[in-house]
C-alpha cells in the first residue's frame, strides 16, 4: 500500500458514502440559509459591522493556526479601509497584515472569478513581500522546487523526527496543479459545500508553494463557501473554527493523507466544523446587537469625539483593564483631559469604576450593553 493519498494509483479520484454525510450537508445548508436570512435583516450599518468582525476574526485565526499572530487592530484597520468602511480607532498596518487581508479579501469578494495559477502567485507574493518566510529566502510567486529534499510536514526534536506527510515531488506540481484549477472552475456536479471540503483536502495535499500553504488553503475553503452563499458578504468563519479544533483538524487531516482515497470521515469532520463556525456566529450577531442598542439608548447623549472614540473600542472588547493613563494613550490627549471625560461618562451613568480596585483605578461600561 501506498504512504500518502497523492501515490494512490486513481489519485486524485476521491469517493465518499453519501449516506454518511447527507443529514450534516442538509444541517450545514440550513444554518448558511437562516444565518444569511438573520443577517439580511439587519440594517446596512450593522450589517457592515457584523461583516468587519468576521473578517477580522477569519484573517487573524488563519494565520494563528501557522503561529504567526497578528495584531487585532491593524487587521480591523485594514480591512475597513480596504473596503471603504470608517471606524474608530483606525491605525496603520503592516505590510504582512496588508497581504493576508489582500488575500482573504480578493477569495471572498471576487469570489466568482476564475482561480488561475496567476490569481494564486498573487495570494502568495502578498503573503510573503519581502521574499522571505522568516530568516529564509523561499520561491515567491511560483511553485516550490524542493531543493533541500521534499517537502514534509514534521515534528520532533532533531535526530528524532516523525514525518506526518510527504507532498507530491516538485516535478508534478505543475501538473497536479493544472488538474485541481481545471476542476475547481469547471466541475459544477456537486454540491459547493463539498467541494470546498474537497478543495481543502486536495489543495493542502499537493502543498504547491514553499509556504503559506495553509493560509491560501483556507482562503480557497472561504472562496468556495462565498460560492455556496452566493454572497460576498462573511458572516462566520471556518478559520476560527478550525483554530479552536486545531488538534482534530490536524490529526483527520494526517489519517486522510495516510488512507485511500474514500474520503467520507474527512467530509464528516468538516461539515462538523463548518455547523460549529455558522453556531458559533451567534455570539458575533450579539456583540453587534449591543452595540447598535447602546448607541440607539445614547442617541441624545452629549458625548464627544474622544469618548466616542474609546467608547466604541470597548463596545468592540477591549483587551485588559481600561485606566485613565491607556485612555490618554489612545485618545492621543493629556491624563487630565483622559479623567475628565472619564469623569464625564460616570456622571451620564455610562462608566463606572470596577468594584475589585487595586493599584490603579479601572473603569468598565455600566450595566449591560
Amino acid at each position: 500500500m501506498k504512504a500518502f493519498i497523492h501515490q494512490q494509483l486513481n489519485w486524485p479520484n476521491f469517493s465518499w458514502e453519501n449516506d454518511e454525510i447527507v443529514n450534516l450537508l442538509s444541517e450545514a445548508r440550513n444554518l448558511q440559509g437562516r444565518l444569511i436570512g438573520k443577517m439580511e435583516s439587519l440594517g446596512f450599518d450593522l450589517r457592515n459591522e457584523a461583516i468587519l468582525d468576521t473578517l477580522t476574526l477569519d484573517v487573524i485565526k488563519t494565520s494563528e493556526i501557522e503561529g504567526e499572530y497578528l495584531n487585532p487592530d491593524q487587521v480591523r484597520s485594514s480591512i475597513a479601509r480596504k473596503l471603504g468602511m470608517e471606524i474608530a480607532g483606525s491605525v496603520e498596518s503592516d505590510r504582512n497584515v496588508d497581504g493576508v487581508v489582500e488575500m482573504m479579501l480578493d477569495a471572498t469578494q471576487n469570489y466568482s472569478d476564475p482561480l488561475t495559477a496567476e490569481r494564486l502567485f498573487n495570494w502568495h507574493a502578498a503573503l510573503f513581500p519581502t521574499g522571505r518566510s522568516g530568516m529564509y529566502k523561499i520561491t515567491v510567486a511560483g511553485w516550490r522546487k524542493d531543493t533541500t529534499g521534499p517537502m514534509q510536514v514534521v515534528s520532533g526534536a532533531i535526530g528524532k523526527e516523525k514525518v506526518h506527510f510527504q507532498a507530491p515531488d516538485s516535478s508534478l506540481v505543475e501538473k497536479e496543479m493544472n488538474l485541481f484549477l481545471d476542476w475547481f472552475n469547471n466541475y459544477l456536479k456537486i454540491d459547493l459545500v463539498i467541494k470546498a471540503a474537497i478543495a481543502h483536502l486536495w489543495f493542502v495535499t499537493i502543498h504547491p508553494f514553499n509556504d503559506g500553504n495553509g493560509r491560501i488553503t483556507r482562503a480557497l475553503t472561504d472562496m468556495l463557501l462565498a460560492q455556496s452563499d452566493k454572497s460576498n458578504q462573511r458572516f462566520y468563519s471556518m478559520s476560527a473554527q478550525i483554530r479552536t479544533e486545531r488538534k482534530e483538524y490536524y490529526e483527520i487531516l494526517e489519517k486522510t493523507q495516510k488512507g485511500n482515497l474514500d474520503i467520507t470521515d474527512w467530509l464528516k469532520w468538516f461539515l462538523n466544523c463548518l455547523i460549529n463556525a455558522l453556531k458559533s456566529t451567534d455570539s458575533v450577531l450579539v456583540r453587534v446587537l449591543s452595540k447598535a442598542d447602546f448607541w440607539a439608548r445614547h442617541s441624545k447623549t452629549i458625548i464627544n469625539e474622544r469618548q466616542k472614540k474609546l467608547l466604541n473600542i470597548i463596545l468592540d472588547g477591549f483587551d485588559g483593564k481600561l485606566t485613565s493613563s491607556k485612555w490618554a494613550k489612545i485618545a492621543k490627549c493629556s491624563k487630565d483631559t483622559a479623567i475628565r471625560d472619564i469623569n464625564d461618562l460616570i456622571e451620564k451613568n455610562i462608566l463606572q469604576k470596577e468594584a475589585a480596585g487595586g493599584r490603579s483605578t479601572n473603569y468598565e461600561l455600566k450595566g449591560l450593553i
